[in-house]
């Protein structure tokens, strides 16, 4: 039961914390509304859990033999998101536009490209599945997926919120460039940290 709740604890600070999924559900639940917004908090979450396993499952340890991997991760998951901080920038604010909300395999693909995701894998694994114990790895696995759906959910449902605050043009593409703002700024501590 400990190791249960130590997993989960772990979960939920790796997946409220802010970061760029959390972010891009924000800003859908606050575009689109909750519900739109599910396709990404499912994908995201479904794309961490698989990221959670292949690290489990010794992904790791590749990287550990290849440093320079690791490192080419790192700055695809920074240009990523300078990519989405440009787009959320650039944003015109019209919530009629036909731009449409963030897709489920969005959402996954994001996880693998976010360096955050990358970092609560292994630290994730090196600290509950280390020994190669399946069962942990299993447990560990199912508990995030529940852990993370939620986190994610929590930020699309604060966006929902407000979304009546947002009736504006210049009021949605304010909160966008906010929202791009904090995108570079995890670039920006990715690339010094």
């Amino acid at each position: 039961m400990q190791l249960a709740l130590s997993m989960a604890t772990f979960a939920l600070a790796a997946s409220i914390s802010p970061g760029p999924v959390n972010i891009v559900a924000l800003n859908a639940g606050a575009r689109y509304g909750l519900s739109a917004s599910l396709a990404h908090v499912s994908g995201a979450t479904v794309g961490f859990i698989l990221l959670l396993l292949v690290c489990g499952l010794g992904l790791h340890e590749v990287l550990t033999l290849y440093p320079g991997l690791t490192r080419t991760i790192q700055w695809a998951g920074v240009l990523f998101l300078l990519y989405l901080a440009w787009r959320l920038a650039a944003d015109n604010g019209q919530l009629g536009d036909t731009h449409r909300p963030p897709s489920f395999m969005g959402g996954a693909l994001m996880q693998w490209l976010n360096p955050k995701a990358w970092l609560a894998s292994v630290a994730g694994m090196g600290a509950f599945a280390a020994d190669g114990d399946r069962g942990h790895l299993w447990l560990f696995a199912s508990i995030y997926f529940v852990v993370c759906f939620v986190s994610i959910g929590c930020w699309a449902w604060i966006g929902s919120r407000v979304r009546g605050h947002l009736q504006r043009p210049a009021g949605v593409r304010l909160f966008n460039r906010i929202l791009a703002l904090s995108l570079v700024g995890c670039a920006a501590y990715l690339v010094t940290g």
